[in-house]
């Protein structure tokens, strides 16, 4: 059994051929795509945060609002780049978030990838201290916002507040019990997998990795949950992780779909250089639903995971993308054991 959502990157084009021609559109139609998969029982609607692009940036007003239209489905990102964040306002805002909708959070972070600008956080006032990279930024402000999600009181309240103050130190409100538990980061290399597991966080593996063995995509993301879940167990901690990845995954059950997918040739990994890392890109999957769930059966990966987020061509519209969750759940997830 594996939760299975969605992950849509929010992309918006002013084109004719586009489905999603603004910001606004990119918004509403994900709120609109959310409420579909929950009708459809899916578990799950992420998205993902780029700066300076023309994709989704700010994620709480939309997880929010999400929060407020659905009432079952988990709601979250893939993942927020803590380079540009403030972690007392990232912990504010997430806790806001958290109580609008009941408690479904699930926040994946990380040190982020590739931007449009050259070191757009620097726009937002941040960066490293001396000594430090911007990924050691990242963690960084990660670490502090973990830190004051666990609502202990930390400031020192005003002797002559304007408002009186419950006693002791003051945290920061709202506070939303048990988000910290529910804090993923978006881990491109086994050390940053066995970091997290260190710190307590959920792993959320893309559909990219460094590349540090020269083997196929999923058996090094497979061998990446390994080594998460080892580091878990050697920390000590109570609960039981969870582990999610992403796949590009589409059945050809209609003539729509064999047009815009039938003539994929994504069916292997793809090697290249990003952010100065070697990394290896997984394949996308597109086929009928037999041989589909056959090519799925080989992935090691997608079998360790408790949690497959299914990459959505928002911009092909919410219809669509609605009906190629449906057809996962239909046509594949039975067959595969996950349902």
């Amino acid at each position: 059994m594996k939760k299975i959502g969605f992950l849509s990157f929010g992309h918006w084009t002013p084109h004719a051929s586009s489905k999603t021609r603004s910001a606004a559109d990119a918004l509403l139609q994900s709120i609109d795509l959310a409420v579909a998969a929950e009708e459809l029982g899916a578990d799950g609607a992420y998205f993902r945060v780029h700066h300076f692009a023309r994709q989704l940036a700010s994620p709480f007003p939309l997880l929010a609002a999400i929060g407020a239209r659905t009432s079952r489905i988990e709601i979250g990102t893939g993942v927020i780049d803590m380079r540009y964040e403030n972690p007392l306002y990232f912990a504010e805002d997430a806790g806001a978030a958290d109580l609008i909708s009941g408690g479904r959070l699930q926040l994946g972070i990380s040190r982020g990838s590739p931007e449009q600008v050259v070191d757009g956080w620097k726009y937002f006032g941040y960066g490293p201290a001396e000594g430090e990279t911007e990924a050691d930024m990242a963690r960084r402000h990660t670490q502090v916002a973990l830190e004051v999600l666990q609502g202990e009181g930390f400031a020192q309240p005003n002797p002559r507040p304007m408002f009186p103050n419950p006693p002791g130190l003051l945290r920061l409100e709202p506070h939303a019990p048990g988000l910290r538990e529910r804090i993923w980061w978006g881990a491109a290399s086994n050390g940053t997998a066995r970091w997290a597991a260190e710190l307590g966080m959920n792993l959320m593996s893309s559909t990219l990795k460094e590349d540090e063995s020269g083997k196929p995509f999923h058996v090094q993301q497979a061998e990446q949950i390994q080594v998460f879940r080892d580091a878990w167990a050697e920390a000590g901690h109570d609960s039981t992780p969870r582990v999610s990845v992403s796949r590009s995954i589409f059945p050809l059950v209609s003539d729509k779909d064999r047009a815009y997918f039938g003539q994929s040739r994504e069916e292997s990994d793809q090697v290249g250089n990003i952010d100065n890392m070697r990394a290896i890109f997984g394949r996308s999957y597109a086929a009928e639903p037999d041989a589909l769930v056959e090519q799925l059966r080989g992935d090691e990966a997608i079998a360790e995971a408790d949690t497959l987020l299914l990459t959505v061509p928002n911009q092909l519209g919410v219809d669509y993308n609605a009906h190629v969750i449906e057809a996962v759940l239909e046509h594949v997830a039975p067959a595969l054991g996950w349902r």
